[in-house]
């Protein structure tokens, strides 16, 4: 996909990973950009500095979603590009994370993306065209040490996104999910040491990517590229790597 004269809708908009796509999508010629957000005085600053429009929505709450996704058509007539961005921290294991944790991390993760999948799809088929990028993180593919919530809803999320493209693929539908390790925002990883992260990168680096891999409509946005030779290791041994990252996380407990 080229972005010019795109209409884009970018969820979790009002900073860090949203706002730098917002900004890049603008640089490659994007006709309208709306962000959305939880908190209305935020999301309308981003958009004013950004000169694009900027609209209060709770990802968790289909009816929001539909909203945002009307209120969109309203204004630019058509919807190019749907950017599930939205998405939070969620600490804990089995044994310590509330089960309220588990669902505000699936209703952030996963049902986001499903209702924003539902609200934009009738449309992007009518026309034969349309993208969704979902993003998800590097802890769907491989995993975070100390989050089970976070880890188990960021696989569906990618697991979801490939079942949307399988099932509308041939409908002119292309997805991507975007899978970054540390990100300069306020979700980046304290700590570098812990072997769960090859560095932080900024938002703006990783739109960059986001623009390049839209482009070539490849499904795996990765930003830091050296997760992919991790999926692949994965798949090639997952018992070797299973065995790794029980040594992994034994070794970064002992450093604590």
């Amino acid at each position: 996909m080229e972005l010019r004269d795109k209409v884009a809708v970018i969820t979790g908009g009002s900073g860090g990973i949203g706002k730098a796509m917002a900004a890049a999508f603008l640089k490659q010629g994007a006709r309208g950009i709306v962000l959305a957000d939880l908190n209305q005085q935020q999301v309308e600053a981003a958009a004013m500095g950004l000169g694009c429009t900027g609209h209060v929505c709770n990802v968790t709450q289909e009816s929001d979603v539909k909203d945002l996704v009307d209120k969109t058509l309203s204004q630019f007539g058509q919807i190019d590009l749907f950017c599930s961005n939205a998405g939070a921290s969620g600490e804990g294991l089995l044994t310590d994370a509330a089960n309220e944790v588990w669902q505000q991390q699936w209703d952030l993760h996963v049902m986001s993306h499903v209702y924003a999948a539902r609200a934009v799809l009738p449309g992007m088929i009518a026309r034969g065209e349309g993208y969704l990028l979902n993003t998800a993180s590097a802890a769907g593919l491989l995993a975070a040490m100390g989050s089970g919530p976070y880890s188990v809803s960021k696989a569906a999320a990618i697991k979801l996104a490939e079942f949307i493209s399988i099932t509308h693929g041939d409908e002119g539908i292309r997805v991507s999910v975007l899978c970054p390790q540390g990100v300069n925002t306020a979700m980046a990883p304290k700590r570098l040491g812990d072997g769960q992260t090859d560095g932080i990168i900024e938002p703006e680096m990783l739109a960059a990517t986001v623009v390049e891999t839209l482009r070539e409509e490849r499904f795996y946005v990765l930003p830091h590229p050296e997760v992919g030779d991790y999926v692949r290791r994965k798949g090639d041994d997952i018992d070797r790597w299973l065995h790794g990252m029980r040594r992994l996380r034994r070794s970064s407990f002992e450093n604590q």
